[in-house]
């Protein structure tokens, strides 16, 4: 990957903050990159780190050791002017709108280009522009009090998408809103990709938002990066202890003994029609407890996945693995 597409590039980021001869350590030794016109999603637990991180990416935070390079150049080494300059092509949006309540819908919508000395007439057509975008061309005039969650969240995008970013950060974005709106303005932050080329960062603790959108994914762990790659790798064969916590079915085992070995397995669409486990008693002898199954969309790409119990026999467990991996399927130990 050549530095022309790299719009992000991390090396050992690490924070600490120090407050009355204290200290903690926010990150540690951080370092991933963001291709340009990907939607890259920082998924974490609360307090993992990810707050701190994402406010690295346009140096509202300044690192205390490492590099952040922005289109090949270290946000540390700018000057004022050129700061500034830069963080005028980095747009958010977060988890509160932070609309103004007393200016109506296109009012919100100019107030970057407001900021930024656009005469009155281009700022007005560009907000509408912007509205349109978003589906809320009929709501400039409304003040956000009268807007649903979601409304006012298409508010923001617009506001964040009128001064022409090149990035576009997503902090929290839909965690206050309930499942079917979240849906929606996922679904519109993907549109927006696809036909802008926008480089979209989504922060997140929910890992069915980042299987829903975004290309890539970097865990963070308690300030470490636990894991960095592909959505539908990381989904069908996560490789740390935090990836796959993130990944695993939610719903609670019920295994048979207490100390059986159990084993996740994940399908796609193309080969759900097979059947595997009646398969695998009739063409081994072999047979497993199903303890979890489920499917879901990952990228646009319908995946199954089941949480089995192995029988106690290490002969029969490495005969049934075997057969899994055979047959093309991901196949992770499941931790209890």
């Amino acid at each position: 990957m050549s530095n022309a597409d790299t719009v992000y590039e991390l090396q050992n980021v690490s924070k600490t903050y120090r407050n009355e001869g204290k200290e903690f350590t926010a990150l540690r030794d951080v370092s991933f990159s963001i291709r340009e016109g990907e939607i890259f999603g920082i998924i974490g637990m609360s307090g993992a780190g990810k707050s701190t991180l994402v406010r690295t990416l346009n140096r509202l935070t300044e690192v205390s050791s490492g590099t952040v390079r922005y289109f090949g150049r270290d946000l540390a080494e700018l000057r004022p002017r050129e700061l500034r300059k830069v963080r005028r092509s980095i747009a958010m949006i977060f988890q509160g709108f932070n609309l103004l309540q007393q200016r109506t819908v296109i009012k919100n919508v100019e107030q970057p280009l407001r900021i930024a000395g656009v005469s009155r007439k281009e700022r007005k057509e560009i907000a509408r522009k912007m509205l349109e975008v978003v589906g809320l061309s009929e709501k400039e005039k409304e003040y956000p009090a009268r807007l649903s969650g979601g409304q006012r969240q298409r508010v923001a995008i617009a506001r964040a998408l009128a001064a022409s970013p090149k990035v576009l950060l997503c902090d929290e974005a839909t965690s206050a809103l309930d499942p079917k709106i979240t849906g929606e303005i996922l679904e519109l932050l993907q549109k927006i990709n696809r036909e802008q080329k926008l480089t979209i960062v989504i922060i997140t603790h929910e890992m069915s938002v980042v299987e829903r959108i975004c290309d890539r994914v970097a865990i963070i762990d308690d300030g470490n990066l636990a894991e960095v790659g592909e959505v539908k790798e990381v989904f069908r064969a996560p490789k740390s202890k935090a990836a796959k916590k993130l990944v695993f079915p939610s719903n609670p085992f019920d295994p048979s003994r207490e100390n059986s070995r159990l084993i996740r397995i994940v399908f796609d669409g193309l080969s759900a029609k097979e059947p595997f486990i009646a398969d695998l008693v009739a063409s081994t002898g072999r047979k497993v407890n199903i303890l979890s199954a489920n499917t879901k969309s990952v990228g646009g790409v319908g995946y199954g996945q089941m949480v089995l119990e192995l029988p106690d026999n290490e002969i029969d467990r490495t005969v049934i693995i075997e057969y899994f991996k055979n047959k093309g399927l991901a196949v992770s130990e499941v931790e209890r």
